[in-house]
C-alpha cells in the first residue's frame, strides 16, 4: 500500500531538475517503494538487492515526498564515490565529513570560492586563547595580533601565542590555508577546473583569504574571566576600523551559564554593541547538551547569531544530519539560529600546547587535531559570514543573519512518522533553528526583511558576577567573585554599559580604570603588551569558560579551571614542556 503522502506527477506542478538517488526500501516493501517513485514522476533504475533498494531518478522538489513514504527507509544522492584513502601530505582522507574539504561542500562555501569570493578584504576578530603561526596560518599578514588580555601576557614568550590549543584550532577553521593567494588551479588534479582552494591535497579553511585579528583572553590552561572577554569585545569595537583594519566578524567560541536574563547581562550587552557597530557576532550555543534548556551567554542574545552543532553522519547532504549529544539547542524562547558541522572537525594543532600534551587521542598526521563542539561550529559560521562579506561588502549584520536563516538547509532531526507534524516541527526548530548553515542559496540580500533579527534592547545593567555563572578562576588563594574585574577594580554596571555603548571603555591601554595593555599598533602587533606593577594576590576574581572542551570525545572535567594557580606573576603547579613555553616549542 502506498503512503498517503504520495501525489501523481500530473497534479504536482512543474518539476525541478532531476537528481540521481539511491533508495532503500523498508523490509519487504521494495515493490511499493518502486511504485512510490514512479507515482512522483521519477523512474527506477538498477535494482540493488544487497541493500533491498534501487538506483533511480526523481525531481529535486519531490525528494521530501519520497522520503516521507511508509515504504521508503532512506534516500541518498547517487554520486561519484571517492575511495576512503589517507592523503599522505595531510594524514587524513579529505573525503571524510570531519575534514574542512567536506565541510566547505556541506555549507556551500566552495560555490563562493569558485565565484571568486574567498573572504578577501575581511577581518575576523577571534577572542580566544591566542593564535600560534603554525603552517596554514604562517603566511605574512594572515594573523594580526591585537592586545593580549590574558593571564599569560606578563610572560614575554607567551604573548598572543596559543599555549592552550583552542584559538589556533578556531583560526584554522575560519581562515587557515595551505594555498598561496591568487594560485591557479592549473595542474591540480583534484580541482577539476574549480578554484585552487578546492585542492583536496591542501588544508583550506572556510574563508581562506580572510584575516584573523587575534585578541587573546585565555591563558595556557584556558583560564579567563568574563571581564576579560568583555574588555576584548570592547577593544574590537573601538578598533574595528583602524587604518588597514576592517573587522566585520567577531567569533566567540565561548559561553557562560549566566544567571540573569539577556536583557541585563553585561556580556550580552557588549556583544550587541558590537553588532550595532556593524560587526556580525557569531557565538557558540554551548556544550552542556540536555543538561540545560538554554543556550549559553552571549548566544542568549536574540540579536546576534547563536550557532548549534550538527553531525553530518558521513554524508555531505544535510537531511540525514543529527544534533550531537553535547550541543545545547535552547528552547522556544531562544533556540539556536542554525547549526553547522561540529563533530571531530580536523583543524590545526599547536605542538606542545596544553591540549597537545594532555589529550592522547585525536592527533592526526603531524599537523592536525580533531575536536568536537559548538566552538568548532561557530568558527565554521564565522568563515561563512566572511565569505558573504567578500561578496556583499556593504551588507549589514541584520541582513547577513537574515540571509543565512533564509538559505539554511533542511535537517531531519526527528522521524516525521513518530508523531504529529506540529510536534516534530516544533522540536526541530528548537534543536536546529532554521537548519544547516549554507551560503550557496539563491536568496537575494535586497529582498530580505532583516528588521525582525534586531530584537534585543539589552541594557547591560545586570551583575558581572551573575554573568560568570558557575565558572570562576582563582589566583591560588582567592577565587574571583562579586562585582570586580580581574584587577580588583569595582564594576559599575551603569558606567560600563554607557561607556560600551559610546565606544569609550578603552583609553589607550586603560580599561575600567586600570592598565591592561599597551597603547598602539607596532609591526602587526599591539605594542607594549604587559601588565606591570600589579599585585595579583589581593584580587577577588571570577571566570567563564570556552564552549568547546571536547577533544575527540574527551570532555575536560577541568573546564572550570578551579585548579589554576597564579602567584607573583608565575603559575604554580603548572605542567610545562621544559622550563617555560618558548618560541622553540612551536615548531
Amino acid at each position: 500500500m502506498l503512503a498517503s503522502t504520495v501525489v501523481t506527477s500530473a497534479d504536482a506542478g512543474p518539476l525541478e531538475p532531476t537528481m540521481q538517488v539511491i533508495v532503500v526500501a523498508e523490509p519487504g516493501r521494495l515493490g511499493d517503494a518502486e511504485q512510490v517513485i514512479e507515482a512522483l514522476g521519477g523512474s527506477v533504475g538498477r535494482v540493488l538487492s544487497i541493500i533491498d533498494g534501487f538506483a533511480g531518478s526523481i525531481a529535486g522538489d519531490r525528494i521530501d515526498q519520497l522520503v516521507a513514504s511508509d515504504a521508503v527507509a532512506t534516500v541518498s544522492p547517487d554520486a561519484e564515490v571517492t575511495p576512503m584513502a589517507v592523503d599522505a601530505s595531510l594524514g587524513y582522507d579529505p573525503a571524510e565529513t570531519s575534514s574542512l574539504s567536506a565541510v566547505s561542500q556541506i555549507t556551500g562555501a566552495q560555490s563562493l570560492w569558485n565565484a571568486g569570493f574567498v573572504g578577501q578584504g575581511v577581518d575576523v576578530a577571534l577572542i580566544d586563547t591566542g593564535v600560534t603561526r603554525v603552517a596554514g596560518l604562517d603566511r605574512a599578514g594572515k594573523v594580526i595580533d591585537g592586545p593580549d588580555l590574558s593571564f599569560d601576557s606578563i610572560e614575554p614568550t607567551l604573548v598572543s601565542l596559543d599555549a592552550f590549543g583552542h584559538g589556533t584550532h578556531m583560526a584554522g577553521i575560519i581562515a587557515g590555508s595551505d594555498v598561496a593567494p591568487n594560485t591557479s588551479s592549473k595542474g591540480c588534479s583534484t580541482c577539476l577546473g574549480k578554484s585552487a582552494y578546492t585542492n583536496t591535497t591542501k588544508f583550506v579553511g572556510i574563508a581562506p583569504e580572510a584575516r584573523i585579528i587575534n585578541v587573546k583572553v585565555g591563558a595556557f590552561d584556558g583560564a579567563t574571566d568574563v571581564s576579560q572577554v568583555i574588555a576584548g569585545i570592547d577593544w574590537v569595537v573601538q578598533h574595528r576600523q583602524d587604518p588597514g583594519i576592517n573587522i566585520r566578524v567577531l567569533n566567540l567560541s565561548f559561553g557562560t551559564d549566566s544567571l540573569q536574563s539577556a536583557s541585563l547581562d553585561p556580556l550580552v550587552h557588549a556583544a550587541e554593541v558590537a553588532w550595532r557597530s556593524g560587526i556580525v557576532v557569531v557565538a557558540a550555543a554551548g556544550n552542556d547538551g540536555l543538561l540545560t534548556a538554554s543556550v549559553a551567554s552571549p548566544a542568549l542574545s536574540p540579536t546576534i547569531i547563536a550557532v548549534g552543532a550538527s553531525d553530518p553522519a558521513g554524508t555531505i547532504i544535510t537531511n540525514d544530519d543529527r544534533v550531537p549529544y553535547f550541543a545545547q539547542h535552547g528552547n522556544s524562547a531562544r533556540p539556536v539560529d542554525f547549526i553547522a558541522p561540529g563533530v571531530s572537525l580536523l583543524s590545526l594543532r599547536v605542538p606542545g600546547s596544553f591540549v597537545d600534551q594532555n589529550v592522547t587521542t585525536g592527533k592526526v598526521g603531524t599537523r592536525f587535531q580533531r575536536a568536537s563542539g559548538t566552538s568548532q561550529s561557530t568558527a565554521v559560521v564565522s568563515g561563512l559570514v566572511a565569505l558573504l562579506f567578500s561578496k556583499f561588502p556593504t551588507a549589514t549584520p541584520d541582513t547577513i543573519k537574515a540571509y543565512l536563516k533564509t538559505t539554511a538547509q533542511p535537517v531531519t532531526l526527528l522521524d516525521s512518522k513518530s508523531g504529529s507534524s506540529e510536534f516534530v516541527d516544533l522540536i526541530n526548530n528548537w534543536y536546529a533553528g532554521s537548519g544547516s548553515a549554507y551560503v550557496a542559496g539563491s536568496a537575494s540580500l535586497t529582498k530580505l526583511d532583516a528588521s525582525a533579527t534586531a530584537q534585543s534592547s539589552g541594557t547591560g545593567l545586570g551583575s558581572l558576577e551573575a554573568s560568570r555563572g558557575s565558572y570562576h578562576v582563582t589566583n591560588g588563594k582567592t577565587t574571583l567573585t562579586g562585582e570586580n574585574d580581574i584587577f580588583g577594580q569595582s564594576w559599575n554596571a551603569a558606567t560600563m554599559s554607557a561607556a560600551a555603548a559610546s565606544s569609550t571603555t578603552w583609553t589607550g591601554g586603560i580599561w575600567n580604570g586600570a592598565r591592561w595593555t599597551g597603547d598602539g599598533w607596532s609591526d602587526a602587533r599591539w605594542s607594549n603588551v604587559t601588565w606591570t606593577n600589579n599585585d595579583w594576590s589581593g584580587a577577588g576574581w571570577s571566570g567563564a569558560r570556552w564552549s568547546s572542551m571536547i577533544w575527540d570525545g574527551a570532555r575536560w572535567s577541568g573546564a572550570r579551571w578551579s585548579g589554576a594557580r597564579w602567584s607573583s606573576g608565575t603559575w604554580e603547579g603548572a605542567r610545562w614542556s621544559g622550563a617555560r613555553w618558548s618560541d622553540s616549542g612551536w615548531s
